[in-house]
């Protein structure tokens, strides 16, 4: 299923190629299509989308202050104990990120500074549909709060009966935040940048989206400003002797279980460990309730590269620019000085990227496909 390479027998360029998704002509017509006509008919045409791609009849786009709390209080108490905590873990490493005005004066006497204002309005995009991020809400959100925004509006798009995810309700509950829509889809970013008679335009559009959000972030961008062009996830893992292949295939499982088109790497010194891991993720895969999705990204994306040596893997792992790394090695911190490129490094064998994804603080929200 995974395929296993040695990185001196293969050229460069087949190590590093990537999978996921491209830009796509007929996707951007499509897109460019959608955010025209929100541009132009505005509710309506938010309406009619989500009737012909989501296929729930709306009559209020807005979710009530009401449906919210109701979600809160209908999940777990547990449930509720994780989000907030959670919440204040991500609070506790991004009130840190602040920045404060500079201020100085040159000898010859010229006043000299810069100020950080927070946006006014910022949009927060929350994916749905086959899965629910209630961390992505907490991602987006909680930055936008510690800054002092002073709006911040959430869309998703709506489930069965036009009911948006309860879990995601509940962590916006969490967050603070209160101004919700039920619309998703390049409809929703089309949306936010123009505005229509029921949604606000507003500066800045943030969040993780399918092929269709990001292309229709990419068309509006300029329009309003974006984040990133978010693509599929990405894990890539530095693996040597010392690394359990249970661990080290359950993490590869934790992205490819995303989407089809995530790419699950692994770069390791040791042939039996490669062999171990590729054993492991057949075993694995059979109790993975998303196990076709897992698949699919392993058969088109997965790679297992042996390498020579731990530094020439942290050369490949920079020039491939992974959005999550794991250095799964004896002396993780004597490799980090290494690391160049990646959004996000977890250290060691007991961090599996999903701590970082969902609880310890640092954000989720990350560049991919090398950017």
């Amino acid at each position: 299923m995974i395929r296993i390479f040695d990185s001196a027998l293969l050229p460069l360029g087949e190590v590093l190629k990537r999978g996921g998704a491209e830009q796509n002509q007929e996707i951007e017509e499509t897109v460019a299509e959608i955010i025209r006509q929100v541009r132009d008919q505005g509710d309506q045409a938010l309406r009619a989308y989500t009737a012909r791609f989501d296929r729930v009849d709306l009559t209020e786009l807005q979710v009530s202050a009401e449906e919210i709390q109701a979600a809160w209080e209908s999940r777990e108490p547990s449930f509720r104990e994780i989000l907030n905590q959670a919440a204040e873990n991500i609070r506790d490493f991004h009130c840190r990120q602040l920045r404060t005005d500079i201020v100085y004066t040159r000898p010859d006497g010229v006043l000299l500074g810069q100020r950080f204002l927070p946006i006014s309005r910022v949009g927060i995009y929350v994916p749905g549909g086959a899965a629910a991020y209630p961390s992505s809400v907490l991602m987006n959100a909680i930055p936008a709060r510690l800054a002092g925004c002073e709006r911040i509006v959430m869309v998703t798009p709506p489930g069965p009966e036009g009911r948006v995810n309860p879990d995601i309700l509940a962590a916006a509950g969490a967050a603070g935040v209160g101004e919700i829509y039920r619309v998703g889809g390049a409809q929703a970013v089309a949306a936010l940048a123009y505005g229509t008679e029921t949604l606000p335009q507003v500066d800045k559009i943030v969040g993780p989206g399918n092929i269709y959000v990001a292309t229709a972030k990419r068309q509006v961008f300029g329009q309003v400003a974006i984040d990133m062009i978010a693509g599929p996830s990405e894990i890539l893992i530095i693996a040597d002797n010392t690394a359990n292949p249970r661990y080290v295939a359950a993490d590869l499982l934790s992205q490819a279980e995303h989407d089809p088109l995530a790419a699950p790497v692994l770069i390791t010194t040791e042939r039996g460990l490669a062999e171990q891991v590729a054993r492991e993720l057949e075993q694995q895969l059979a109790e993975l309730p998303r196990a076709e999705i897992a698949r699919r990204a392993l058969q088109g994306q997965g790679k297992i590269i042996l390498a020579p040596y731990l530094e020439q893997a942290i050369a490949l792992a920079n020039r491939l620019a992974p959005e999550h790394l794991e250095l799964c090695v004896a002396d993780p911190l004597a490799l980090l000085p290494l690391v160049k490129n990646a959004g996000s490094i977890f250290l060691g064998h007991d961090t599996p990227e999903a701590l970082g994804d969902y609880w310890a603080g640092p954000n989720h929200v990350l560049p991919t496909a090398g950017t």
